[in-house]
């Protein structure tokens, strides 16, 4: 298992704040990146992925949903970006049948809704982003070099 860095809480108490997260986010990830993003259902976890979407060059009029029941979308970003949601999913075999490594191997920017019990099929090294309703808030932690440069990024 990948060591798990300190904790960097961010308050969001507003929608705003969950979009400034999404753009700074945005100046710090790049291509084959992997975001794993958590927390129960309703915390924020779509939207937070449709502001990065918007600060990664996706225009306001595609639009960007749950991928819950088709699995995964994909996004003519930069760098590209492949949004999944492994919540249905039981096994780590059916997340791998996914492809979610390869396209990160190609160069797509790799974001996984309930994907922290599947960090090493996913490649490991990834920024872990943990969201809380009460309170709303995001836990970010890193789990390799890469990610810790990201959270480096976002501590500054």
């Amino acid at each position: 298992m990948s060591e798990m860095s300190e904790v960097l809480t961010m308050p969001l108490p507003t929608r705003r704040s969950t979009t400034e997260l999404a753009r700074r986010l945005a100046g710090q990830l790049a291509s084959a990146d992997l975001v794993l993003l958590g927390g129960p259902l309703g915390a924020g976890k779509t939207f937070l992925v449709r502001a990065l979407c918007r600060g990664l060059g996706l225009p306001a009029r595609v639009r960007v949903t749950s991928p819950t029941f088709s699995l995964v979308h994909e996004y003519a970003t930069t760098p590209p970006v492949v949004h999944a949601d492994v919540y249905r999913l039981d096994s780590g075999r059916d997340v791998l049948g996914l492809g979610l490594r390869d396209q990160r191997d190609e160069g797509r920017l790799v974001l996984v809704e309930w994907g922290e019990p599947y960090l090493e099929l996913l490649g490991g090294d990834a920024l872990i982003v943990r969201l809380s309703l009460d309170p709303r808030q995001a836990e970010l932690l890193s789990t390799g070099p890469r990610s810790e440069e990201i959270l480096c990024g976002l501590r500054g």
